[in-house]
């Protein structure tokens, strides 16, 4: 599968660093970087009817993102985060509320839309209001019906990290993406022995919910991978950090094409944590020129 299809599904935002601002949002981090790694990208989202709504639209329209599926919503602003780096480059993040992603909305045309792709991606945070909560799982559900891949990323981001999200994300998905920092808080709500060490921890959730693929982040440390017959540790890439804001959401998009591509889980773990790497490099997820994708064998 040369050209998967990808929806993302959730928010579509804006990080407002002290030095200015930066694209972003999950989501619309992976289709960003979906599309720049030769799979046909989506985005399910809404923006405001706003000047940054509008820029949002045409930052994804430039990454070669179809932008139909995003809703405009009058009366509620495009989603902005204020985001602290520290002297590491890792951010912390303060999600304004009440953000047009809150306001997603259910229609036919997206139930009909959905027998063109062959995945969406979704997080936690989307999830944290309603209407889009509803709408997100609503999506869920008729892509499992549909043999549709599934792919979680837990993006977790307090105070919308309660364990009832965490635990029903999990049991809709069939890829789970988390990081090391996450995990205590993923196997605390789906009931994992929290004494289990990492790799134990990660086997139980795939064995409880019958995933296809576990990959967990470990930020410099690189990454491992578990699937029912084995276990991938990938060191990770050295790079001149200058921020990790999106770094996750790159190695998602990796993670999400090479599977559908058939990829192995030490290739798919190589590729991901090269993209990742890549993209500590820059400021912000998805600046408007990105680095050419790692090249190499991806056997």
């Amino acid at each position: 599968m040369m050209s998967p299809t990808i929806l993302a599904l959730g928010e579509v935002l804006w990080d407002c660093f002290p030095a200015g601002r930066q694209f972003g949002g999950a989501p619309a981090n992976v289709a960003c970087q979906a599309a720049r790694l030769g799979g046909r990208a989506s985005l399910l989202s809404a923006v405001g009817d706003d000047a940054e709504g509008r820029e949002a639209l045409a930052i994804l329209e430039r990454n070669g993102v179809d932008t139909s599926m995003i809703q405009l919503v009058t009366g509620a602003e495009t989603g902005r985060v204020d985001v602290t780096v520290d002297a590491a480059g890792k951010p912390s993040f303060c999600i304004r509320p009440s953000a047009a992603w809150d306001r997603i909305a259910w229609t036919a045309g997206i139930e009909a839309a959905l027998a063109g792709f062959d995945a969406v991606d979704f997080g936690t945070l989307g999830q944290r209001s309603e209407p889009s909560r509803s709408t997100i799982r609503r999506v869920l559900d008729v892509a499992r019906d549909r043999g549709v891949l599934r792919v979680l990323d837990v993006n977790l981001r307090p105070p919308f990290d309660g364990a009832d999200v965490i635990n029903e994300s999990v049991k809709r998905a069939d890829v789970l993406k988390l990081s090391d920092d996450e995990l205590p808080a993923v196997t605390a709500a789906c009931g994992i022995d929290p004494d289990s060490n990492a790799i134990v921890a990660l086997q139980a959730l795939q064995s409880r919910y019958a995933l296809k693929l576990v990959a967990m982040t470990r930020g410099a440390a690189g990454a491992v991978l578990v699937t029912s017959t084995e276990v991938s540790e990938q060191p990770g890439i050295p790079t001149a950090v200058v921020d990790t804001v999106g770094a996750g959401d790159a190695f998602t998009a990796s993670l999400s094409v090479g599977f559908l591509r058939g990829h192995s889980p030490a290739t798919l773990a190589r590729t991901a944590c090269e993209l990742a790497s890549a993209t500590c490099a820059h400021a912000g997820a998805v600046p408007d020129s990105l680095p050419a994708p790692p090249t190499g064998n991806r056997s």
